[in-house]
């Protein structure tokens, strides 16, 4: 999927990505990255509230396990299911998700038990950036079911 179809399908699916404003930047197997605004994510403080960055977070990974689950036969669903998130420092503008996968072996444990049990889960890292400082941490463990 090319980053387009990426944000058209999440606008479609997951409606909170289009009234946050999320730009999907990249979009491969290896990295997510999404560019989201401040302005519809603001706080009373005006900085970024700590739901929508949690959120991105969150859509960072999802995004990435789902165009892998893309390359696997059938009808997989994939949800979270438990998450932290630490909160390093405020954003006040524009800021970035990423998600990188560097763990191949984490992914092919993952696959095997998905074949296995027709379940699966595992733990993917994300964060966020503003103005070149890692302004949060999120890790996240997802599960991939077999319909």
């Amino acid at each position: 999927m090319t980053t387009d179809e990426v944000q058209a399908y999440l606008y479609e699916n997951i409606p909170l990505s289009r009234a946050m404003g999320i730009e999907v930047t990249t979009a491969k197997r290896q990295k997510v990255v999404l560019s989201i605004p401040l302005e519809p994510n603001i706080n009373h403080r005006e900085t970024a509230f700590g739901g929508s960055m949690s959120a991105a977070a969150t859509l960072a990974c999802w995004i990435l396990l789902h165009l892998r689950l893309l390359e696997v036969p059938g009808d997989i669903r994939l949800v979270i299911h438990k998450n932290k998130v630490v909160y390093r420092s405020p954003i006040k503008g524009r800021f970035t998700a990423v998600c990188h996968l560097r763990d191949e072996a984490a992914w092919s444990h993952f696959l095997s038990m998905l074949d296995r049990w027709d379940k699966a889960k595992i733990i993917l890292k994300s964060h966020l950036e503003y103005e070149g400082i890692q302004a949060g941490e999120f890790s996240g463990s997802f599960v991939a079911l077999r319909a």
